[in-house]
């Protein structure tokens, strides 16, 4: 059978043995229904959850006169832009509530949680609000986005009963009401995104999220396959939970239930600690698939140069790694013992130094001085975390903070623990990738037939998995066990 594979701006073919199994979310297995997609519809049901929130009394009783607000913004990264995506509809249904409580709308501000992400540029907050949003507030400077190494707007809260640094966004700690305007979205990191995983990562410090996105954390037996139970997921939940004591009251919450196209299947608001349970139970009939009846041996797929992080995530080395690594933790459960990926990638050499201007150096390191494993170079994240001209280029030139590259390159190692081996199909730069501990190969064709010669056997089972980074994905498991909410593992201290 012939099929086309995400590569570079395009598309790569392949034509691969008739008995290759075809997964693509959302078609394969349909997703659960969404809600109807008008706008009326969708304000309908996301006030209802505003006005009866579990855990926790509704915003219009928490809301009056003089209360200051600050609403806390998902970044571009993820859950779609479009006009009634979950962020605009949920924002303009608490500013109503909020409203009709007495609060001043000089009292609120709009917060984007790009945590160490490059903070939000000025057309991304206008794609992400849309045109009413922001110029409800944008021309009267009260919509910002987070920056973590700013002195003035952070504090200290010291650590958790773990003992992991908590700073945050003092925004968010010195209003009277936070409302985290989440997404219940399967994520490699936890399970899921939106709940206290919001708050966590995109609110913080390095120094905190250096407590989680970590080897020790990372490189765990429960963090792979992907589960909403593991040490990093724990951590989480705590940190939030820290924040909410020192604060002296809870966030409001207010997250969707999002589909493969970034739709609303379900709203539910209130307290995170009991309100995250209720949205995973829903978000787990979407999101963990039990379809596969048999392990696969190879595992084929493409990944664009443009996707998930921005443009260069494709062809820049160290984030590939963490892209391939993505789609093991994904589909660890379906995957054979001696599993091969076969990827295609045009690998060009792109680092694209303007987003992340640290990684080309981290890469270059990484080829010297003892450096066989990606976890090797774990010792220098202080190091970069704290190189003044990369924290600059953070805070004012829209790019990555020095730390998440240590953080992809945590991730970027599972590629390595649970692969026999990755074939990259079509690298313009092969060196890059084989550098990586990556094989190359020009056509996906010459990949099957070495890895059947090397590692696979003559008849491997074979799954396809088209529009990899292009819609929502999933967490694929096996069909006589599907997923029983727990990892499998115990997430021991």
């Amino acid at each position: 059978m012939k099929l086309d594979f995400e590569y570079g701006q395009g598309l790569m073919s392949a034509e691969l043995p008739d008995s290759t199994d075809i997964f693509i979310p959302g078609e394969t297995v349909p997703d659960p229904p969404c809600l109807p997609q008008d706008w009326d519809s969708l304000y309908a049901a996301t006030l209802e959850s505003i006005q009866h929130p579990i855990g926790m009394k509704p915003l219009r009783e928490l809301a009056g006169p003089g209360k200051t607000v600050v609403f806390v913004i998902p970044d571009i990264v993820k859950g779609g832009t479009q006009p009634t995506s979950h962020r605009r509809v949920a924002i303009r249904a608490c500013l109503d509530e909020l409203y009709a409580a007495g609060v001043a709308k000089e009292d609120i501000l709009l917060l984007f949680s790009n945590g160490l992400h490059p903070r939000a540029t000025v057309a991304e907050m206008k794609k992400i609000l849309g045109d009413d949003l922001f110029n409800e507030f944008y021309y009267t400077n009260q919509i910002t986005s987070h920056d973590s190494e700013d002195p003035d707007h952070m504090v200290d809260l010291g650590t958790t009963q773990r003992g992991d640094p908590v700073l945050m966004n003092k925004y968010v700690f010195d209003c009277d009401i936070p409302i985290l305007i989440g997404h219940t979205q399967g994520n490699p990191y936890g399970g899921y995104s939106g709940g206290y995983k919001h708050c966590t990562t995109g609110i913080t410090h390095w120094r905190s999220i250096a407590s989680h996105h970590v080897p020790k954390v990372m490189h765990r037996d429960d963090f792979t396959p992907v589960s909403g139970h593991n040490l990093m997921r724990t951590k989480f939940d705590e940190i939030g939970m820290h924040m909410e004591e020192k604060m002296g009251h809870s966030f409001f919450c207010c997250d969707a239930v999002l589909d493969t196209y970034s739709r609303q299947i379900a709203i539910f608001s209130g307290y995170a600690k009991e309100m995250q349970p209720v949205s995973w139970d829903v978000a787990d009939k979407r999101t963990y698939v039990p379809w596969a009846e048999k392990k696969y041996d190879v595992v084929v797929f493409g990944m664009p140069q443009d996707f998930h992080y921005g443009n260069g995530m494709g062809t820049n080395p160290i984030q590939m790694m963490q892209a391939l690594s993505a789609q093991v933790i994904r589909h660890k459960r379906v995957m054979s013992d001696h599993c091969v990926f076969i990827v295609s990638s045009i690998c060009n050499g792109y680092f694209h130094d303007e987003r992340w201007p640290y990684l080309r150096e981290l890469y270059e390191m990484f080829q010297h001085d003892y450096m066989n494993v990606l976890p090797d170079m774990d010792r220098y994240g202080e190091y970069f975390a704290t190189n003044e001209e990369y924290i600059r280029k953070y805070r004012f030139c829209n790019a990555f903070h020095p730390f998440h590259g240590f953080s992809m390159m945590s991730c970027g190692h599972i590629a390595e623990m649970n692969t026999s081996a990755i074939y990259i199909v079509g690298a313009q730069e092969p060196g890059i990738a084989r550098s990586m501990g990556l094989k190359t190969r020009s056509t996906f064709e010459e990949a099957l037939e070495d890895a059947k010669k090397k590692f696979v056997g003559p008849n491997p089972n074979i799954l396809a998995l088209p529009k990899t980074y292009k819609i929502g994905a999933v967490h694929l498991c096996m069909k006589n066990e599907g997923y029983d909410g727990t990892c499998g593992h115990p997430c021991a201290d």
